[in-house]
């Protein structure tokens, strides 16, 4: 710890989300920023703060595993779109604690569809890395992440579960990261044979939250299972930063069923629309949505709704809420996870101070 009493973090990454943990940090009253590691060259050896924007803060961009350890932060935060596990097992072995928000929830995923070059699974060489320097891995974010955690908690007054749905509803044409979209399959004609495996491929971390909501119920899945609807675009649109030609790929509903038995008993669907000029098209309701079957049944709305004085009418401001959502879940769980038993941790792991916001000081 700092001598403030602060968590000494050091960021990886100034993507979309990255850019706007950088001020979430600065601002955060239990953390302290000393570093960023940078991929790009031209952004190593720049100020963070020119880097997205906010004005000099006297943390300078590196680039090397090396000058993290060397910084000897308490937690390492993640922020890339792509896992980075080289570094995570450098940086955790060194006994730095890693909290991202990038493809992990239970390791699942990570193991399943993403064999370590070692041939090893990767979580088995997260752990062993985590043993070695007495340090804790943890994945979160909005949606895989708090999003289950939601689910988990409304059904603790329910009796005789049957069934629980955990529903993300969003307009996704404010998140502005092109590799992501192109990896999934957006934009490529809805006829594409490829597209069923890129969205299972880029979408697989949410058989995570679903083993992750099993797992606090105490429920052994059979499997859990893929499926997804396709929505083609009735004309071509042109989003600024990304361009949708009639016919391709513009919205989907994707479902990630955990079943017992043949039943679907716990279940995440990711409903997405870049634009609404798709066939089909999906009724898209802006929030993230629990729905639990059982006694009684509960159906109950998680809606982000932007503070006073947002301008909406301005695209930047519109998706510094989404990352800002997707970030905060790991910005306010690290003081529990610097507390936490070394190793591979999840959600279920931590306690419930681990998912409180803060007030403003």
């Amino acid at each position: 710890m700092s001598t403030s009493g602060k968590v000494r973090v050091f960021q990886v990454a100034t993507g979309n989300l990255g850019t706007e943990m950088i001020g979430r940090i600065r601002n955060h009253p239990d953390l302290e920023l000393v570093g960023l590691h940078c991929y790009s060259p031209d952004k190593i050896g720049r100020d963070a703060g020119e880097i997205v924007g906010i004005g000099p803060i006297g943390v300078i961009a590196t680039g090397s595993v090396e000058q993290i350890i060397a910084a000897k932060p308490d937690v390492l935060t993640f922020h890339g779109v792509f896992p980075d596990e080289d570094l995570y097992e450098k940086v955790l072995e060194a006994g730095i604690n890693v909290v991202t928000t990038a493809d992990w929830i239970t390791g699942f995923h990570r193991d399943t569809n993403h064999p370590h070059p070692s041939g090893r699974e990767v979580s088995a060489v997260i752990q062993a890395a985590c043993e070695r320097g007495d340090s804790t891995f943890y994945g979160t974010g909005m949606n895989p992440g708090l999003c289950q955690i939601l689910g988990i908690v409304h059904t603790a007054d329910v009796a005789d579960i049957e069934n629980i749905t955990v529903t993300e509803s969003v307009d996704v044409s404010c998140h502005h990261s092109v590799d992501t979209w192109k990896a999934v399959g957006y934009g490529r004609r809805v006829d594409d044979p490829t597209i069923p495996d890129s969205l299972y491929r880029y979408t697989a971390v949410f058989a995570d939250s679903v083993y992750l909501m099993a797992d606090a119920f105490d429920l052994e899945l059979d499997e859990v299972r893929f499926g997804y609807e396709l929505g083609a675009c009735t004309k071509d649109v042109d989003l600024g930063w990304y361009f949708l030609p009639e016919g391709s790929l513009g919205a989907s509903y994707i479902k990630y069923q955990g079943l017992v038995d043949g039943v679907p008993r716990v279940e995440s669907h990711l409903e997405w629309q870049m634009t609404p000029h798709t066939d089909p098209a999906w009724k898209i309701k802006g929030c993230y949505i629990t729905q639990i079957t059982g006694d009684p049944n509960i159906y109950s709305k998680h809606m982000i709704i932007p503070r006073e004085g947002t301008d909406l009418s301005d695209p930047e401001s519109f998706a510094s809420i989404g990352m800002t959502i997707t970030g905060l879940p790991a910005l306010n769980s690290i003081r529990s996870v610097v507390a936490a038993r070394p190793g591979i941790i999840t959600s279920a792991d931590l306690p419930l101070r681990g998912f409180a916001g803060r007030f403003k000081r």
